[in-house]
């Protein structure tokens, strides 16, 4: 599923034609712009809605759902195992203000322009950023936000 960009000129980097497949309990990290400045945040389980579209939850008060909805220009890493390492660029949008059964958070969507690959030669990423739930019920509320992102993706849940 990947290609190699270009003819070896220090610009030139690996691509995924379509995104590749992730865990559902992943961590991500998603980059808005602020002032012509990145800003990362983590966002956890975004969902792969085909090989052009990430859908995530943000939660409404959050600055990049202000940043992107400013300027749609974002970037998600994702870092993860089965050596799972890229960044997808693209443009993103609301697409479900609220998000249903979750009023305090909107569905975003992130239309993929393009799909760095960042897997190395030299080593394999067997993990990613994990955790141990305190809250029982924030994660109960994370899969009903998750299945909620599945129906928009066209999955069944």
């Amino acid at each position: 599923m990947s290609k190699t960009i270009g003819g070896g000129s220090p610009g030139d980097h690996a691509a995924f034609d379509a995104l590749p497949e992730w865990p559902q309990r992943t961590v991500a990290v998603l980059a808005t712009v602020d002032e012509g400045r990145p800003h990362a945040i983590p966002v956890s389980a975004p969902v792969r809605a085909g090989g052009r579209r990430i859908l995530l939850g943000l939660h409404r008060d959050r600055g990049s759902l202000a940043r992107l909805r400013e300027d749609p220009r974002v970037a998600v890493l994702v870092l993860t195992e089965r050596d799972t390492a890229f960044t997808a660029h693209g443009r993103a949008r609301v697409i479900a203000d609220p998000l249903a059964g979750a009023p305090d958070y909107v569905a975003v969507e992130i239309a993929v322009d393009a799909v760095d690959d960042h897997r190395q030669a030299a080593f394999r990423v067997t993990g990613g950023v994990d955790r141990s739930w305190l809250d029982e019920g924030e994660q109960r509320a994370l899969g009903a936000r998750v299945g909620e992102l599945r129906k928009l993706a066209g999955e069944k849940s």
